[in-house]
Formats: structure tokens, C-alpha cells, sequence
């Protein structure tokens, strides 16, 4: 896989030193199993894959050469590079401005923009919508496009399925820069709509079979299907594509369900005329991301911490999956531990920084599931390690534990 040039301060010496030597040990990734360091005291699981994936280094390097390439130049992303708070924020310190936020509200006007500018899009992709607008405004944009590849090939998927006449179902948040983005180059070749999780396709799959009245899809998902959507003509053959970073085994679940509805409906021996299958469009590194946090789960870690941006969904998804056996906490950087005991931390049901007391045990030796979302960097996950390590005394050093490793 094609090698990044990313800033030497999001770079790490722990991190990754265990991810190349798991790279030699299992160059295959068939095995999902944590890494274990143990430090004496206290004793780390490291998922087997975790952090910046070939989307968000693509970005990030194309980023700083643009910044590098044009001194002088106003140069502007669309919104945020990726849901990480400090990358983003050293690349406006780098004098990147941001035109809008992550809902679409705007810090700079268009008229504010020349096309003597540099616009960046974000590795999250844009809208046709807004493609169409810069070239308007003769801003070029292929060669400040950042957007993930495998975000592409969810694109290219989902008008191969209009072209046959199928409605995409996107698995997704509606109100994501991925999902609008998607959407909007889903509606010019097929009828689409939204669905938030596997409750919202149960309702959809009950309108289908016509369980539920036609009526209630219009008042359901509203907003979140493509104009003059016709229930009884367009939910006729369908196919699965989705938010990159959602759960995989959901997104599979979703057309899977979808699936038997179509079996259902119009029998098993028709099922080829009704529904496309679409997993080739899973993400790599959200998969093996996943993949890695189920190995966490297996583990009888004493916590867990997962290092990432609040509003980063991958990393939300993780912590989901941690939390249904380990007391989760959720930081985006070292700074939010503020002691041995007490720790500043994001919870993804209220969606608020909360503080907590007596985190980590008392006992003779702690064990902590440590991982981070898909857009943060490995330094850190460092940074959170060195931390905790600072609590503790008699413990064993960064080199002797690695050192142990390689045996």
C-alpha cells in the first residue's frame, strides 16, 4: 500500500513500532487478536487495526502539499478534513479556513471567493451541488479533491444501481457530510432515500410488504428520500450501499433484512430481479477497525479508552461496541485525563463532555483496552499511553516491553 508523507508530529514511536511488527508477524490480518503490552501495573490491549486509514492520510498529505505548494495563496477546505479537532485545527493554523461547518452553515460566502483561491474538498467528498458551483466560480477542483476513494466507489456503485433501474437505500446519518454527499450523487441516476439503522429498514421493510400504509414513508423519512419518490413503483428492486464509517455488520444486517423482505414479496426464485448485492462496498479499514474492536471484546480488560473526535461516527461506532462490556471513555486527546482518578470524557448518548472519578481501579494490576477511531493519529494514542504509565510506578520501559513483543 502506497506510503503517505503526514506531518512527523502525528507520527509515533510506540504505536507504530507494534503495528509494523504485527504487519510482519500477520501480513494477511487474519488475526484480529489486541496486541498485549504488559508494563507490570498496568497491562495494555492494543487493537490490531485502528487509526489513520488510506482516506484521511491520502487527505491530510494533499492538504499540507497544497500549502506548501502555494505560498500566498487563500487556500479554503469546504468543512472540516476529517472528524479529528487537531488536525483540523493545525491545518488552520497552517492557514487553511474553513468555508462552512458540519451541518452546512457557512463562515465564508461564496462571494467572499475568487478564482484566484484554492477550495480543498474534504476526504468525506461534497455534493454535485457544489462540484457544479466551484466550477462556476472557475475554481478547479481535481487536483484539491481529498475524498476518500473507497467514498467514490460507494458512488460509482449507487449509479451502476440506477442504471438498472434499482433504488439505493443508503445506510447512513442524513445530515452527515458523507450521507448528503452520497445522496446527491445517488438522486441524479436513481430514486434513494436514507435509512438511519436497522429499526428504520424494519419500518421500511414493513411499508414494503405493505404492513404499514404507504402514506406513513413520506411522514417517516422525511427529508430523506429523492424528489417525486413513488412508494408503490420505486421500492420495487432495491440495493444496499453506505456511510463509509458506519457499523459494517449493520449495514450487512440492513440488506440483509431487505433481502428476505424481497424473498417475502415476489419469491425466492425472483429475488435476482428485486435485489442487488452491494458488499463490495464496505470499507477495508472500517471493517478491520471493527473486526479489531470484536477482538477487543474478548479480552477481560478492566476498561477501555478510545482516543478520537467527538464527532467522528467510525469512532462513535467503536465505542458503541466497547461499552457493552467495558466501563468506555471516549477522549480526543491525552490533556482530557486530568489525574489518576479523574478523567474529562464524551459521552455518545447525551452528547456531552462529562467527568468521572476513580477511572481506573485500584488493584494490583489494571488492564485497559486502549484503541482510536480512523482519523486520529497514532501519536495521540501515545501521548494517552505515556499518561497513564505516568501514574503508575515500577514499571517496566517502552523498550523492554517491546523488545518482549518481537520474541
Amino acid at each position: 500500500m502506497k506510503k503517505f508523507d503526514i506531518p512527523e508530529h502525528y507520527r509515533s514511536s510506540i504505536i507504530s513500532t507494534i503495528k509494523e511488527l504485527r504487519k510482519i508477524k500477520d501480513p494477511r490480518k487474519k488475526d484480529f487478536t489486541p496486541t498485549e503490552l504488559n508494563f507490570g501495573p498496568v497491562k495494555f490491549y492494543i487493537a490490531r487495526h485502528f487509526g489513520f486509514c488510506y482516506g484521511v492520510e491520502n487527505a491530510i498529505e494533499i492538504a499540507y502539499r497544497t500549502v506548501e505548494e502555494n505560498p500566498g495563496k487563500r487556500i479554503f477546505l469546504l468543512s472540516e478534513m476529517i472528524h479529528n479537532p487537531g488536525v483540523n485545527s493545525d491545518l488552520q493554523q497552517q492557514g487553511i479556513n474553513f468555508i462552512m461547518d458540519t451541518e452546512g452553515n457557512h463562515y465564508v460566502q461564496w462571494d467572499e471567493i475568487t478564482k484566484e483561491d484554492i477550495v480543498l474538498i474534504p476526504a468525506f467528498g461534497t455534493t454535485i451541488e457544489i462540484e457544479k458551483k466551484l466550477i462556476e466560480m472557475g475554481i478547479p477542483t481535481e487536483q484539491y479533491d481529498t475524498t476518500c476513494p473507497f467514498v467514490e466507489k460507494v458512488w460509482n456503485r449507487a449509479y451502476e444501481l440506477g442504471e438498472k433501474e434499482h433504488t439505493v437505500i443508503i445506510h447512513g446519518k442524513h445530515n452527515h457530510e458523507e450521507t448528503r454527499a452520497t445522496f446527491s450523487h445517488s438522486v441524479r441516476n436513481a430514486k434513494s432515500v436514507i435509512v438511519r439503522d436497522i429499526k428504520e429498514t424494519e419500518t421500511l421493510a414493513k411499508i414494503i410488504l405493505g404492513i404499514l400504509p404507504k402514506e406513513d414513508f413520506y411522514k417517516i423519512f422525511s427529508g430523506k428520500y429523492s424528489d417525486g419518490f413513488n412508494v408503490e413503483k420505486d421500492l420495487k428492486k432495491v440495493g444496499v450501499v453506505n456511510q463509509t464509517t458506519m457499523l459494517a455488520t449493520e449495514t450487512q444486517e440492513i440488506a440483509d433484512l431487505l433481502k428476505r423482505t424481497m424473498v417475502d414479496k415476489y419469491g425466492e426464485e425472483n429475488i435476482q430481479d428485486h435485489f442487488a448485492d452491494t458488499r463490495d462496498t464496505l470499507c477495508y479499514a472500517t471493517n478491520d477497525n471493527q473486526s479489531a474492536t470484536y477482538g477487543l471484546l474478548n479480552t477481560n480488560a478492566d476498561l477501555a479508552i478510545v482516543v478520537g473526535g467527538y464527532n467522528s461516527s467510525n469512532t462513535s461506532h467503536i465505542v458503541e461496541l466497547l461499552e457493552k462490556k467495558f466501563p468506555t471513555y471516549f477522549i480526543n486527546n491525552a490533556d482530557k485525563i486530568l489525574s489518576k482518578k479523574l478523567i474529562r470524557h464524551f459521552n455518545i448518548h447525551s452528547k456531552e463532555e462529562i467527568t468521572s472519578d476513580n477511572f481506573l481501579p485500584t488493584k494490583e494490576s489494571v488492564k485497559i483496552v486502549l484503541t482510536s477511531g480512523a482519523s486520529c493519529p497514532d501519536a495521540y494514542v501515545d501521548e494517552v499511553l505515556s499518561k497513564i504509565l505516568s501514574f503508575f510506578n515500577n514499571t517496566k520501559t517502552v523498550e523492554e516491553v517491546i523488545e518482549s513483543f518481537k520474541q
